[in-house]
């Protein structure tokens, strides 16, 4: 990021950005920690900047290493933690960015471990290279590649035009590899038809002309979903609005859980639709006359989806059905909750002898039919 950005205070929306990204490490590293089959787990911030803003509040390199001490410094205590490695990157900030991670550690270390050094330190690396550079590089080719790697990616470009269809296809297509990256999706729309833009994106495959301001965040997101042929890989965006321009998160991840944790994280910023701070789907807001009446519209609307597919066996077994409701950018509880609505009607049956209500750990759960009567 800019050293604009850092000079002042984080704004509103800044913040947000970032507790996203928190509470969405927090989610995963736990995952990985406790997976016998991973050898060693990365974690990079490939836009990193210096580390906090003018007021010293953490940007997003510090506030992966706050979270990697886990609850109650669960992680630091035990002294023996799988191999995590940080890589943190700016290509303008890398002086500071030392700097304020050095500091981070000693602090943190005087405050809690009173140790002379922390465990994590001497595994993370700072670095000030040309994004493109350091992504084309053969050691990051191999990381990317190896199926014993576990590895989480931030990508909080300034703009647009660092994470183009190339960047995206290879983390789509890198396996134990959840990623999130930022992008200005108000100035996309606004320069869509400029020879710059598209350069990192097919902007004619993105039709801005007929959705509201608020909207386009969730198209951008649509147009990187159509590049990944994948029937195993998940997407899920979050629509932030600053001032009059909106810019938004886009995650990615080839495995079920990695979008539950997601859709979790972004379900509890924004109870109505899991997608946005500013109201997408227009319901009734807390202090309105009708606030609490009617059912958020968004799961309404995905409901009767749901439905409908189920009751034209479209939907056949509930691992279907709650992928399905997922790729719906819903929690998959939506699903469980039609399906016995349907069943209350005696309008389809549920059949075999693992009929449940799971809704949490779909790669765990057992797989059962759905007909319609």
């Amino acid at each position: 990021m800019t050293e604009k950005l850092h000079s002042k205070p984080f704004d509103e929306g800044t913040r947000l950005k970032l507790n996203i990204f928190r509470k969405c490490f927090r989610e995963w590293l736990p995952v990985f920690i406790h997976n016998p089959k991973i050898d060693k787990i990365f974690v990079y911030d490939f836009f990193a900047g210096p580390g906090r803003d003018s007021e010293g509040t953490p940007g997003s390199p510090l506030i992966l290493l706050e979270e990697a001490r886990g609850a109650d410094l669960q992680y630091c205590k035990t002294g023996k933690i799988k191999d995590v490695i940080f890589g943190f990157n700016d290509k303008n900030e890398s002086e500071t960015l030392k700097q304020n991670i050095a500091a981070y550690f000693n602090q943190c270390c005087q405050r809690n471990c009173k140790k002379k050094e922390c465990l994590y330190e001497k595994k993370c690396h700072c670095a000030n290279l040309d994004f493109k550079s350091l992504f084309a590089s053969e050691n990051l080719k191999k990381i990317l590649a190896n199926k014993s790697f576990a590895k989480f990616i931030l990508l909080d470009q300034y703009g647009f035009s660092q994470v183009d269809e190339e960047v995206f296809r290879k983390l789509a297509g890198s396996p134990m590899t959840d990623f999130i990256f930022f992008i200005a999706s108000s100035f996309v729309d606004r320069f869509k038809d400029h020879e710059y833009t598209r350069k990192y994106l097919n902007t004619e495959k993105i039709d801005f002309s007929s959705v509201k301001p608020v909207q386009r965040h969730g198209l951008i997101a649509d147009y990187f979903a159509s590049l990944v042929n994948k029937p195993e890989f998940y997407l899920h965006h979050f629509t932030i609005r600053k001032g009059s321009n909106h810019y938004g998160l886009i995650f990615g991840t080839n495995h079920t859980y990695g979008m539950e944790k997601f859709l979790k994280v972004c379900w509890e910023e924004d109870t109505f639709a899991g997608e946005s701070n500013d109201n997408k789907w227009g319901d009734e807001q807390e202090g309105s006359l009708f606030f609490g009446i009617e059912p958020p519209k968004k799961i309404e609307a995905v409901k009767a989806e749901l439905r409908e597919m189920l009751l034209q066996g479209k939907i056949d077994n509930n691992i279907n059905g709650l992928k399905t409701a997922m790729r719906k950018r819903c929690r998959p509880k939506v699903f469980v909750e039609v399906v016995r609505q349907l069943e209350k009607e005696k309008k389809i049956e549920r059949i075999g002898e693992t009929v449940n209500n799971r809704a949490e750990r779909i790669h765990e759960i057992p797989e059962y039919k759905i007909r319609p009567l």
